[in-house]
């Protein structure tokens, strides 16, 4: 009588990082997709004097809507990155966490100020239009301390983090941290007067720092993260 040996079923090793990065990718994509509508929507209402051309007030509401999702995407990045990131450095993880944190909290402010202007166009009578200026420019300094100075801080840690720890391909988090001190010394300028946030000084220094997290989010998002010593002891079995 012959017998047969069933086949002991493969298990397969799962990555338990894949997530984590499929969702830091997700979301650094989004906040490309929210604030570039977002800026130029705001570009085209806003005036040179910082008044606010007539019939924009839905487009406003819209941009006002989309840097608040594009607040919330950074705060998200950070948090689906950190049981990771912190595996390298926990200080600096949490340093990353706390600075998209603040970043979001700068481009609130933005965003509350911008919806006041359409409130004071709405439901204001003859209200002074200096008042609607101010608010106009509070959002134009959240802007340059938003996602001006903070992303040079967020390049800076999650740089640092990536190419330590050999998440990514080396060349990605090299153009952060060299794009950093570049959108730093341009805001820099910008702050003092010596340099318009709209300039093409600005947008250059600006591509690096871009191409960085466009970047970093394409790939973890379509990749996942690389081998790499910090999460060797993850692998789980399904």
């Amino acid at each position: 009588m012959t017998t047969t040996t069933r086949p002991t079923p493969t298990r397969v090793a799962a990555d338990p990082t894949r997530n984590h990065a499929r969702a830091a990718g997700a979301f650094y994509l989004l906040t490309f997709a929210a604030s570039i509508p977002a800026l130029l929507m705001i570009q085209s209402a806003v005036n040179p004097d910082l008044t606010v051309a007539g019939g924009h007030d839905n487009g406003l509401l819209a941009a006002g809507f989309l840097d608040f999702v594009n607040a919330l995407a950074g705060v998200g990045s950070a948090v689906a990155l950190y049981p990771i990131v912190k595996r390298q450095n926990q200080a600096m993880a949490l340093g990353l966490v706390m600075s998209r944190m603040t970043e979001a909290a700068i481009i609130m402010t933005g965003v509350v100020s911008l919806l006041a202007v359409v409130t004071m166009r709405q439901d204001v009578a003859g209200a002074d239009p200096a008042i609607s200026q101010a608010l106009v420019a509070v959002r134009d300094w959240t802007f340059l301390f938003g996602p001006g100075f903070m992303a040079c801080c967020n390049a800076v840690l999650l740089g640092t983090l990536m190419y330590k720890s050999g998440l990514v391909p080396r060349i990605i988090p090299i153009m952060g941290l060299v794009g950093a001190p570049l959108l730093f010394a341009a805001n820099t300028a910008t702050l003092f007067g010596h340099n318009e946030q709209t300039s093409g000084i600005s947008m250059l220094a600006t591509l690096p720092i871009a191409a960085w997290e466009l970047s970093v989010g394409t790939w973890m998002l379509v990749k996942g993260f690389k081998p790499s010593p910090i999460t060797a002891g993850l692998t789980q079995v399904d």
